[in-house]
C-alpha cells in the first residue's frame, strides 16, 4: 500500500522543479512541514535545480530511483551503491535541460537533449570508469562506443574527426563494420583518459549540433544510407537522439541512478520513426496488427490486405527500450488481444531491430 509519504517522494523532483499541479502541490508543502526526512530531501533536490539553472549551489543532491525500468538483457551491468548512499536518481526533466545545447530544429532537439543529458551524467563517473555496463564495455567503452556510433554521420556531414582512420573495407556489411569499429575505438579510447574520451565525444556531438543539417530541415531532407537505413538526414538525427538516451540510461543504471526519459515531445518523434522502420521490417506479408503506444495514436502494421488479427498496445518508453534491445519480447509489458502468433511476430521483429 503506498502511504502519503511514499507518495510525497514521488513528488519531490516536480515540486523541485516547482512543476506540480495545485493540489500536490498543498499536499507536498504540508508533508514537508512535518516530516523533516523529506523537507531535507527536497532542499537537496532544489539546491540541484538551481545549480542547474546556473544559480549559485552548494552541493549535489538526488532522489531515489523509480523502479520497474529493465536491465539490459545481455551481460547487465554489476554496479553496487554509490559510496555516499544509497542508488540515486537524477530529479525528473534535471537531465533534460538542454540550456547548454546550442539552438536546433525539431529534428535534432531529441539528439541536443540527449547530449546535454549525458553530460550532465558523466561527472557522476569520477573514479568509477572501470563500472560494468552493457555487452562487455564499462563507463569507459560506453563513452568510446558513442564516439563511433555518431562518427558515421559525422563524416557524411563533412565533420572533421581527429580519430585513427578506420581500416574497414568500403564494402563490409554495415553491422559488421559498426561492431569492428567500435572495437577500434575502445581500444584507440582505453589508451587515453577517461577525460580525454569524453572531450572527444563532446566535442563529435557539438560539431553535428552546430552543423546546418542540424539547424535547417531542408537541409537535413535528403536522404543518407547509414547503419543500413536509408533515411533523410533529419531522420538519423533522431537515431542519434535515441541511442545516446539509450546508452545514457545504461549508464545511469551502471552508476545507481535513473535517468529520466526523454521529454514526451521527443518521445514521440522516437516511437514515429520507429514504428515506421518496424512497418517497413514486417513488410505488407505479415498478419495485420493494430497497434498503439500509450495515450498516442494508432498504426496497422503487416497486411492491408486482410481483417486485423489482434491489438498490441505498448508504454511508448517500453516500445522504445524493446526497439534499444533493453527489454525482451517476452518481458515487455503488453496489453494484447487476438491473435497471439501475431503479436509475438511483432514484438519479436521489434527486437530484432536492436543493434546498440
Amino acid at each position: 500500500m503506498t502511504t502519503e509519504h511514499d507518495a510525497v517522494r514521488d513528488l519531490l523532483a516536480a515540486w523541485a522543479l516547482g512543476a506540480l499541479e495545485p493540489a500536490d502541490e498543498r499536499t507536498t508543502t504540508a508533508h514537508l512541514a512535518d516530516c523533516a526526512v523529506c523537507a531535507d530531501e527536497a532542499r537537496r533536490l532544489r539546491t540541484v535545480v538551481r545549480a542547474l539553472d546556473g544559480s549559485p549551489a552548494d552541493g549535489t543532491a538526488f532522489d531515489e530511483p523509480r523502479p520497474g525500468r529493465p536491465a539490459p538483457p545481455a551481460e547487465p551491468a554489476a554496479a553496487g551503491p554509490r559510496a555516499d548512499g544509497p542508488p540515486t536518481a537524477v530529479p525528473a526533466r534535471a537531465l533534460r535541460r538542454r540550456s547548454a545545447a546550442p539552438a536546433v530544429a525539431a529534428h535534432a532537439a531529441p539528439y541536443a537533449a540527449a547530449v546535454a543529458g549525458l553530460s550532465g551524467l558523466l561527472p557522476e563517473a569520477e573514479g568509477r570508469w572501470t563500472t560494468p555496463v552493457v555487452h562487455d564495455w564499462d563507463v569507459h567503452a560506453t563513452v568510446a562506443h558513442l564516439i563511433a556510433a555518431d562518427e558515421p554521420l559525422a563524416a557524411r556531414l563533412g565533420i572533421d574527426t581527429p580519430r585513427p582512420p578506420s581500416g574497414i573495407e568500403a564494402d563490409a556489411d554495415w553491422d559488421a563494420a559498426w561492431n569492428r569499429r567500435t572495437g577500434e575505438l575502445i581500444a584507440h579510447e582505453h589508451g587515453r583518459t577517461p577525460a580525454e574520451t569524453v572531450a572527444a565525444w563532446s566535442a563529435q556531438a557539438g560539431a553535428l549540433l552546430a552543423a546546418p543539417e542540424a539547424r535547417d530541415p531542408q537541409a537535413a531532407a535528403r536522404a543518407v544510407t547509414l547503419m543500413g537505413m536509408r533515411l533523410p538526414v533529419a531522420d538519423h538525427f533522431l537515431v542519434r537522439g535515441f541511442e545516446t538516451w539509450i546508452h545514457t540510461d545504461d549508464l545511469g543504471r551502471a552508476l545507481g541512478l535513473t535517468v529520466p526519459p526523454p521529454p514526451e515531445e521527443h518521445l514521440r518523434r522516437l516511437v514515429r520513426l520507429a514504428v515506421r522502420v518496424l512497418g517497413a521490417a514486417l513488410g505488407p506479408g505479415a498478419p495485420a496488427v493494430l497497434f498503439s503506444v500509450t495515450g498516442g495514436p494508432e498504426w496497422v502494421l503487416g497486411s492491408d490486405a486482410e481483417p486485423v488479427r489482434a491489438e498490441l498496445a505498448l508504454d511508448p518508453v517500453d516500445f522504445c527500450l524493446l526497439v534499444g534491445g533493453r527489454y525482451t519480447p517476452q518481458e515487455v509489458p503488453r496489453g494484447a488481444t487476438g491473435d497471439e502468433s501475431a503479436v509475438r511476430n511483432v514484438l519479436e521483429r521489434a527486437a530484432s531491430l536492436a543493434w546498440l
